[in-house]
């Protein structure tokens, strides 16, 4: 009986293990996941492609490997930011001289939002177009030091680094085109086809 006991008794207790683990969530408080893990779990869940670099030769790696990937090598990008266009001039990109005559459309952004994976823009980024005058290829290069909690944090942020003037047009940026499928959740937000160029700087 004993022996019995040692062979089937085990494995039970340790289906008992796993169905307490499985029921955790019921009865136990959330896990509390770190914001920046948060913030590529739900962003990933958005349709967006997510791609981390440690420093920014790294950066314009991942932006040659993104323009390959897709055809771009001959495509025309469009640049609000002067700062950006004269970052990224060495990186083949080809500017474009009107939004109506770009593919692509490659911006910074205010912040990422951790609890729902979307990104914090306004006329900083984007001047005073709607999302969809905008070429629906994007790229946001962005740094983890903008991850934020929520769009209330950001807001402040946004605030207490434009005291002379606050920008307008905030907006922001959820649904990433994943595929061309539409869904119920999508509708009536323009999607995105978008890669973001996280720069590790903390």
């Amino acid at each position: 009986m004993s022996l019995f006991r040692k062979i089937f008794g085990s494995i039970s207790d340790k289906k008992e293990e796993e169905l307490k683990s499985s029921e955790r969530g019921k009865y136990m408080p959330e896990i509390k996941l770190p914001i920046d893990e948060k913030f590529t779990i739900n962003f990933k869940a958005n349709g967006g492609k997510f791609l981390y670099c440690e420093d920014l030769e790294e950066v314009f790696e991942s932006l040659e490997n993104i323009i390959q990937e897709n055809k771009w090598e001959d495509k025309k990008t469009f640049f609000f930011d002067k700062n950006l266009k004269d970052k990224f001039k060495e990186s083949g990109l080809v500017a474009a001289d009107t939004l109506s005559d770009s593919t692509i459309f490659l911006t910074t952004c205010e912040n990422l939002i951790g609890n729902d994976g979307s990104l914090l823009i306004s006329s900083n980024q984007i001047a005073e177009k709607k999302l969809t005058e905008l070429p629906i290829n994007f790229i946001v290069f962005a740094t983890t030091s903008q991850i934020v909690e929520n769009i209330g944090e950001g807001l402040r942020g946004i605030k207490n680094k434009n005291k002379q003037k606050i920008p307008t047009n905030i907006t922001t940026i959820k649904h990433f085109k994943s595929s061309d499928e539409k869904d119920f959740l999508s509708y009536g937000s323009s999607s995105k086809n978008l890669y973001l160029l996280l720069l590790e700087d903390l």
